[in-house]
């Protein structure tokens, strides 16, 4: 991939649900939270500018472990026409398999691949190109139940495996810059793509369209925007611009 062209690679805008409402947290840390108001509003917003897919994730679910914002959520889905992912709470294969078929396009599992790998291959079996293992590293290590705990393994390894279990995609949080507006690093980016055949979605810390470019620049297919856009350090449209030239 030369260095000026990124072919298809996309700006998803995050949609994150706590107690009905959108919002943006810093690290992950509960009690941070800024909110932006109306979900499906949100939603529409980011479609109307462009979005090609959209980012959702019911923070309740991913802290209580269960699904929090299903009447949110399923409000979304219902109104929005673009692919969708999800991730937040779903903690076993018939809840991810249900969500598919409701209509979301892709499930996002986080803990529950961890700890249980197999999960990511049941649900590939039926609905193949389904699942997108999220992997949040903290100093080089997989952490997970809310970034609280170190899970002994490297985001490459646990990339390595997943694709073997038929992963479609793996999300990678880089939670040492997450949720800060203070820009990317990229090299963990670079590293992880070099390492895996399947596409690699970047996540965290996005400030600027430099900060875009950058994370284009490792080979990643696509980044997750949350904060910098709900503030409006720049829009939806200049930022497909600025990888799209």
């Amino acid at each position: 991939m030369s260095t000026n062209t990124h072919d298809g690679f996309e700006v998803i805008p995050a949609v994150d649900v706590q107690d009905g409402e959108v919002v943006q947290l810093v690290q992950g840390e509960r009690g941070t939270e800024k909110t932006y108001g109306d979900p499906v509003e949100a939603a529409q917003r980011w479609i109307d500018a462009g979005a090609s897919s959209l980012h959702l994730v019911d923070l309740d679910g991913a802290f209580e472990g269960e699904r929090q914002n299903a009447d949110a959520i399923d409000a979304v889905l219902e109104t929005v026409d673009v692919p969708t992912q999800l991730g937040g709470g779903i903690r076993t294969a018939k809840g991810a398999i249900d969500l598919l078929e409701r209509g979301l396009d892709r499930v996002i599992l986080g803990t529950a691949a961890v700890e249980n790998p197999d999960i990511v291959a049941e649900i590939s079996e039926t609905h193949p190109e389904s699942v997108v293992v999220s992997l949040d590293a903290k100093d080089g290590e997989v952490v997970v139940e809310g970034w609280t705990e170190g899970a002994g393994i490297t985001p490459i390894e646990a990339a390595e495996r997943y694709e073997d279990l038929g992963a479609a995609a793996i999300l990678f949080t880089n939670v040492d810059v997450e949720g800060q507006l203070e820009g990317v690093a990229t090299e963990p980016v670079r590293e992880l793509v070099e390492a895996t055949d399947i596409p690699v979605i970047a996540s965290g810390g996005v400030a600027t369209l430099e900060d875009v470019r950058a994370l284009a620049e490792t080979g990643a297919a696509a980044v997750v925007v949350g904060s910098a856009l709900y503030e409006g350090n720049f829009t939806l449209e200049d930022a497909q611009a600025a990888v799209d030239e």
